[in-house]
């Protein structure tokens, strides 16, 4: 996933000995003992003794199963899924993004697990984790873990300004307004930072496109949309952040860490970063939800993360579903967040990062969690930054409508392209 939020971690490999497989793909052949489940895990997301832990675990209470779990690198990771869902020889469990569940699901490759959502307890998952692995309304990807925005902050200037994290739209910029003294900055907001964009379209009621007659349609136009960038206009203005950049130019982390800017949207883990550049910022960082338009309700956010699928090819539908549902159950799901300081799937879990404020504000935030228009081809909007472009033209002046009219346009052919 091209905007997939990982920890910091060390690096992970499995060795070849312990895979029992140069190839990497293919579940065992059937034989009398235990059945061999493939299981592809991406680089990152696992600490190596958690993932030990819950192997060895599950071997012990499932001796009918031997567990092979693969590390997998990000590069190129789209290519090597597709081919494996093609074959007749394909993984049993695969982590991938959460965008990229709509179009390994349009290949026909994925199993449908709709029948199994009761059971997985459903009902509980985060909303903006599971909508992208549903599918036209049948369930192809099981919700894993998710990353989304939040304000990391300066703890010292808001001292100095005298104020605190506010807890509406409003209260955020009164309070950004007042950072900006001394040469500092309320905030540091590029001008195409369009999850965030998107988040405040989602607050308006409105969202990037939406899908009318069987046909997508871009939605930029839309008044609700509109409001959500005339917020993104004035919130932008209380910085000195370019309008023809996104967060990565300059890396926003290299500007937080000069000790001149008050706030930045980011992950949590973004503060690792920053504390490469200055370690003198060491507990002079803080954290808060996103707000929204009323107190009772963070803002909407992006949610970034994982889920699990199941290939059609797999041998062994029935065991690998058994591991999926432990991955994505309570126990390891406690596990993995502590581990990982990720957020769970599932709502109820969200107090288990309550010891960690970044991680805490992250779960505050994941309750109002979004996700991008669920079709194959919005990858490709992404690829040509139409939604970035249509920001810096609004932002160096243009006419808020009549570029939002001519951004849904674009979006919409390329939404529809090929159907």
């Amino acid at each position: 996933m091209k905007h997939r939020l990982t920890a910091a971690v060390a690096a992970l490999a499995l060795a070849a000995a312990a895979c029992g497989s140069d190839a990497g793909t293919g579940a065992a052949p059937e034989s009398s003992g235990p059945a061999g489940l493939t299981v592809w895990i991406m680089d990152g997301s696992v600490t190596q003794d958690l993932l030990k832990t819950f192997e060895t675990g599950y071997e012990a209470a499932h001796p009918e199963v031997d567990l092979d779990i693969q590390i997998q690198a990000w590069d190129g990771i789209g290519e090597r899924v597709t081919a494996a869902l093609a074959s007749t020889d394909a993984p049993d469990v695969i982590e991938v993004g959460n965008t990229q569940v709509a179009q390994y699901a349009a290949s026909g490759g994925v199993t449908d697990l709709t029948a199994k959502v009761a059971d997985l307890r459903g009902e509980d998952w985060l909303p903006g984790l599971a909508q992208p692995g549903n599918i036209d309304g049948k369930q192809y990807g099981i919700p894993w873990y998710a990353a989304n925005r939040v304000v990391v902050y300066h703890k010292d200037l808001f001292a100095k300004a005298d104020v605190q994290p506010p807890k509406t739209r409003d209260e955020w910029l009164e309070i950004t307004k007042k950072l900006n003294q001394g040469g500092n900055q309320g905030i540091y907001l590029t001008g195409q930072t369009w999850y965030a964009l998107a988040g405040f379209i989602w607050d308006e009621g409105g969202d990037l496109a939406v899908q009318e007659g069987g046909r997508w349609k871009g939605a930029l136009d839309t008044p609700q949309a509109l409001a959500g960038m005339e917020f993104y206009q004035r919130l932008q203005a209380l910085g000195k952040g370019p309008k023809d950049a996104d967060e990565a130019n300059p890396p926003q982390h290299e500007v937080f860490a000069q000790g001149k800017v008050a706030q930045i949207i980011a992950v949590p883990g973004i503060a690792a970063r920053v504390l490469e550049v200055e370690p003198e910022l060491k507990d002079k960082i803080g954290y808060f939800p996103i707000p929204g338009k009323t107190p009772d309700k963070p803002g909407s956010v992006f949610t970034g993360g994982s889920d699990l699928i199941v290939p059609v090819a797999s041998q062994h539908q029935e065991e690998a579903y058994e591991v999926v549902k432990a991955l994505a159950g309570e126990e390891f799901q406690t596990d993995l967040a502590k581990a990982m300081s990720f957020v769970p799937n599932r709502t109820s879990l969200a107090g288990v990062l309550s010891g960690d404020e970044g991680t805490a504000a992250m779960a505050t935030g994941a309750a109002n969690g979004r996700a991008t228009p669920n079709t194959p081809n919005w990858a490709a909007v992404e690829a040509t930054s139409v939604i970035k472009q249509y920001m810096t033209a609004v932002l160096t002046g243009g006419d808020p409508a009549a570029e939002a009219r001519k951004t849904s346009e674009s979006i919409t052919a390329t939404l529809n392209s090929g159907s």
